[in-house]
């Protein structure tokens, strides 16, 4: 969300070109227009019936120069003096939002600015407050642009003092996803789930892969994490560019075994920022990330700037529809639980539910659910089926906006599993979901007032 996006009308536009999850950056994002953008979301869900989930990003340790005078240039084999002191920026020195740069970097380091466009070599520092860097690539030096440093090991934490004013805000308003930047390892995200514990919020955590450190710790990170962003843009400024296509196939491979749901975010339809019609490579990127078994493909830019933020998405969303619809996007391998945790009997009827509708051509997987897990783990096998959950919450109804294939529906009658998927059967028959002769998967806990682990699998046919 952005200025060109940010009115209720446009997003209720954008919602029925087929949006699921509206995205607040609190990187460029006051506490009032937050505040505003939940209220519209909220509004619509409630006024159309809808289930879209909100995601805050947090801004993390985003370092940034600061403010340089029109017209600066770097050229090749110049110094560049970076202060910790709020000095006028010049293509001589310019001043860094990071207090701790000269402590942690070293000599022959790069220093990569505006998404890669500048690099620097890092020839001195005095390890108080100032660092001096020769220019190997050059160009124009701009205003508050990214700073990137792929050899340092930053002492920054995860979580700034403003992503912890930001957060507070959006545990205050129950937003359902939370996405956490720069994750380094899984002990990011822990102290992350324990700020939204201790808030007793129902949020959960995407965790952003765009430093090197977190793909070598991306179990970890997996294990720890609710969902998982490819966020592409810092990624391939941090790693060589040529490794990210596998990087990222690894990541959405890795969160399919682990019943993750994966995000690929960055420059999808970056042309459309000013076109009316997206190039042939980005068409193929966004399809690929579809095959690939992406959950959700992200727009930023083209939504919050640009100039066709509709259009953008109803172009995305035929990409979208027809590479879905033409039944190869399948998870890399099977995947049947293997361990007898205390989700073992879960699991088992998830991975089976999946494997039984693909057998017998169902029209749906019906579910109930009272933590989204079910939802979840069904969806990580990719039936060729729709997976349709119903609960009693609708913060997990929009949470599950997020997740591939499943519909969510609020339902909270509990007399007996029998008349509960009596109801259910009635209920998806009525909304056209399914139809007469159709044959569907049924899963629940027995008994289901008791909102226990499921452990019940039923073939029915709709009558």
């Amino acid at each position: 969300m952005g200025p060109a996006s940010s009115d209720i009308d446009t997003m209720y536009k954008m919602v029925k070109a087929g949006v699921n999850v509206f995205r607040i950056n609190f990187s460029h994002s006051s506490h009032a227009d937050a505040e505003e953008l939940i209220n519209n979301v909220r509004s619509l869900n409630k006024e159309h019936d809808l289930n879209i989930a909100i995601l805050a990003d947090l801004q993390g340790p985003k370092l940034r120069i600061g403010e340089v005078e029109e017209g600066a240039v770097l050229k090749r084999g110049d110094i560049l003096t970076f202060s910790d002191k709020e000095v006028p920026g010049t293509s001589i020195q310019v001043y860094m939002n990071y207090d701790r740069f000269a402590k942690d970097v070293q000599e022959g380091e790069r220093i990569l600015l505006d998404d890669g466009k500048l690099v620097l070599e890092i020839t001195e520092t005095n390890l108080t407050d100032t660092v001096k860097a020769k220019v190997i690539q050059g160009g124009p030096l701009k205003s508050r642009k990214g700073v990137n440093l792929p050899n340092t090991k930053i002492s920054l934490p995860c979580l700034t003092e403003k992503d912890l004013e930001d957060l507070k805000v959006a545990l205050k308003h129950e937003v359902e996803w939370i996405g956490l930047s720069f994750v380094r390892s899984s002990e990011d995200v822990k102290e992350l789930r324990r700020i939204i514990k201790d808030q007793n919020a129902p949020s959960r955590i995407i965790s952003k892969i765009e430093k090197p450190e977190a793909v070598v710790e991306i179990d970890g990170i997996i294990e720890a994490t609710d969902a998982i962003m490819v966020a592409r843009g810092d990624l391939g400024v941090e790693v060589p560019m040529q490794e990210v296509p596998l990087i990222q196939k690894m990541i959405v491979n890795k969160c399919h075994k682990m019943a993750r749901p994966v995000v690929i975010a960055t420059q999808m339809m970056e042309s459309m920022i000013e076109n009316l019609t997206p190039t042939r490579a980005e068409v193929n990127d966004v399809a690929n990330s579809v095959l690939d078994g992406a959950d959700a493909v992200m727009l930023s830019g083209e939504t919050s700037v640009g100039k066709h933020p509709v259009q953008v998405i109803k172009a995305m969303s035929k990409i979208v529809s027809h590479v879905e619809e033409s039944g190869q996007v399948q998870t890399k391998g099977e995947n049947p639980p293997r361990y007898r945790n205390e989700r073992f009997i879960t699991d088992s009827i998830c991975y089976n539910a999946s494997k039984v509708a693909d057998q017998v051509g169902a029209s749906a997987i019906l579910t109930m659910t009272f933590s989204g897990y079910t939802g979840f783990k069904i969806a990580s096998h990719r039936p060729k089926t729709n997976i349709i959950v119903f609960t009693a919450n609708r913060s997990i109804l929009n949470m599950l906006s997020l997740i591939w294939g499943v519909r969510g529906y609020y339902y909270d009658k509990m007399v007996s599993t029998d008349s509960t998927f009596a109801d259910i059967k009635h209920i998806v028959k009525e909304k056209g979901l399914v139809n007469e002769g159709d044959m569907v998967i049924k899963i629940a806990s027995m008994p289901i007032f008791e909102s226990g682990m499921t452990n019940m699998l039923k073939i029915s046919q709709i009558e």
